[in-house]
């Protein structure tokens, strides 16, 4: 059985109370019904206003969820006023999506920037999830977790096909020797299980359906 990789990216949402009772929410699901979790690694993507409040509850709740920032600094500590560095990071989670495009586009971030954040992360020891837009994006070497997410699919309602990403996900595998290949784009409960059932694809990025506690635990279940 693979390993898969079922993350929610809350993206710019939730105030302390409302992640409070997100993950409150979750966890009654998880005690509520009985699943497999054994292959499957669950990690939260907050805001960094967040993560240290996430990490208290999460300890306190004794979940099996790992966590993860939207970003990373391209810096080490020091003079730069608004940055969050990796050894800041690493205190509070094990992840971080680098290179997502909504952050290529509103804040027109380059190959090097991108490129300077996944050195930063390995540096810390935090793992990067390297998102791609399609087979032809660049990516750096030695990344062992990356997310395959088509622009036209984030937000859209209309996500790639199963067959399609299972093809961009064996050619980026065999083109960069990489482990890991996730899909992301309109994720859903009801579409979760045929792209886990291609054999390149190894869990998910999901956005939107992870706001909603209920809706993302039925991903979880399903993938």
């Amino acid at each position: 059985m693979k390993k898969l990789f079922i993350i929610a990216n809350w993206k710019s949402n939730k105030t302390l109370d409302e992640a409070k009772d997100w993950l409150n929410k979750f966890s009654d699901h998880l005690k509520s019904e009985s699943i497999d979790l054994s292959n499957k690694e669950i990690i939260i993507c907050p805001s960094f206003t967040l993560l240290g409040f996430l990490s208290d509850l999460n300890r306190s709740l004794n979940l099996p969820i790992k966590l993860g920032a939207q970003d990373i600094s391209p810096f080490d500590q020091g003079a730069y006023t608004g940055e969050i560095y990796g050894g800041q990071i690493k205190e509070l989670a094990d992840y971080a999506i680098i290179g997502h495009s909504e952050r290529r586009q509103n804040f027109n971030e380059s190959d090097e920037t991108i490129f300077k954040k996944a050195d930063q992360a390995r540096k810390f020891a935090v793992i990067p999830v390297f998102c791609i837009q399609n087979e032809n994006t660049t990516i750096p070497e030695n990344i062992s977790v990356i997310a395959y997410e088509p622009p036209s699919a984030i937000g859209t309602g209309h996500p790639d096909t199963p067959e399609n990403a299972d093809k961009i996900a064996e050619m980026v595998k065999s083109k960069y020797n990489t482990q890991f290949v996730l899909y992301g784009g309109s994720v859903k409960s009801e579409n979760v299980k045929s792209f886990s059932d291609m054999p390149n694809i190894d869990g998910f990025l999901v956005g939107g359906a992870s706001l909603n506690p209920s809706d993302f635990f039925q991903i979880v279940k399903n993938a």
